[in-house]
């Protein structure tokens, strides 16, 4: 079964061809970051222009490098759920047009639940049950995984996700890259390493709450006011130390709530999925304190961390195998629960 991917949920144009849920032939990703980096991140209307002029190159391009036509594809997956209204509209829009075009079946995913397969792609031996941390720019979701495509949310973000407290931290202090396609994730990651990361002892927002839910939030305030006061009282500003502390606060929480929501549900196996994924000191944290408890931990390969078509199409396939066709009726939702599609967007 081969599946044509589209995702366009935020500032990213890409299309993939995936055989069977689990071949990767093709993973083109199209970058708007030379168009959107004058004004300092994401214009939704801007990004959804550059949708429309990306899109058809990005599926033809997806096409060659598989050696495949539209003749080969058997459905098509697309990002409807979770973003940017006009973004995933205009995915949505592509994906009906080479649906019915072609007469092939129609899948909605939820951007979630792609970057949830992100990780099944580079662990084909990834086992049920799971709990599985989704950490991104947008998402920070913590959720037991029963079986394939079957979840139960335990927490959530309360106001920032990690991955925008990343960015925006970054930006404060400066150190985002103004020539190279990177996130504040990236760049705190990378100045961290010249840091200490005991230096500066931040709080660590609703660590010792009962709740698995998160707030990154006070977090970036802290480390904004600390910054302030630095400069008022004439002090040094250690920025890697500051980098590296920050995401040292961020990284104790996210690997805390993970393993203790893997004890309470008595799993054997934590997955950690999306942008922040990629992070090398959540990595090695997660690894570390996953081999103290004997729990199995599971990473994306980079390039499938962050927003991609390969993904989607995975998604999509593992719902058309259970029968789970949109139509050509099928919703964008910007903000939807991971639980389940729509009943409405379901044939």
């Amino acid at each position: 079964m081969l599946v044509l991917g589209i995702e366009t949920s935020c500032d990213e144009t890409a299309a993939a061809l995936v055989a069977d849920g689990k071949d990767i032939l093709s993973n083109i990703v199209a970058t708007q970051f030379d168009l959107l980096k004058k004004y300092g991140g994401v214009v939704p209307e801007i990004a959804a222009r550059r949708h429309t002029e990306l899109i058809g190159y990005t599926v033809e391009e997806a096409l060659d490098k598989a050696g495949k036509t539209l003749d080969d594809v058997e459905a098509v997956a697309v990002s409807s759920m979770q973003g940017l209204i006009g973004c995933l509209m205009v995915g949505v829009a592509a994906a009906k047009s080479i649906s019915y075009a072609r007469g092939l079946p129609l899948i909605g995913v939820h951007h979630v639940e792609g970057h949830i397969f992100a990780n099944r792609l580079s662990n084909p031996d990834l086992p049920f049950p799971h709990v599985c941390l989704t950490v991104s720019g947008g998402h920070t979701l913590l959720l037991y995984v029963k079986e394939e495509s079957s979840y139960e949310l335990l927490g959530t973000t309360l106001d920032d996700a990690a991955g925008e407290a990343f960015d925006k931290t970054a930006k404060f202090l400066g150190i985002l890259y103004a020539d190279r396609n990177t996130g504040g994730g990236r760049a705190i990651d990378e100045l961290s390493r010249k840091g200490d990361r005991l230096a500066f002892n931040f709080p660590r927002p609703m660590l010792r709450n009962k709740t698995y839910d998160f707030s990154f939030s006070g977090l970036k305030t802290s480390v904004i006011n600390m910054f302030k006061d630095r400069i008022a009282a004439g002090k040094k500003l250690p920025l890697a130390d500051i980098a590296a502390s920050f995401q040292e606060a961020v990284v104790d929480v996210l690997v805390v709530k993970t393993l203790r929501a893997a004890d309470e549900y008595g799993v054997k196996a934590v997955s950690v999925t999306g942008g922040v994924s990629a992070n090398s000191r959540l990595r090695s944290a997660f690894e570390d304190a996953c081999a103290a408890k004997g729990v199995a931990v599971y990473f994306p390969s980079l390039s499938l961390c962050t927003d991609n078509a390969a993904m989607i199409a995975a998604a999509g396939h593992a719902r058309l195998m259970r029968g789970e066709v949109s139509g050509l009726r099928l919703n964008v939702v910007p903000n939807s629960p991971l639980e389940g599609l729509d009943e409405r967007d379901i044939n």
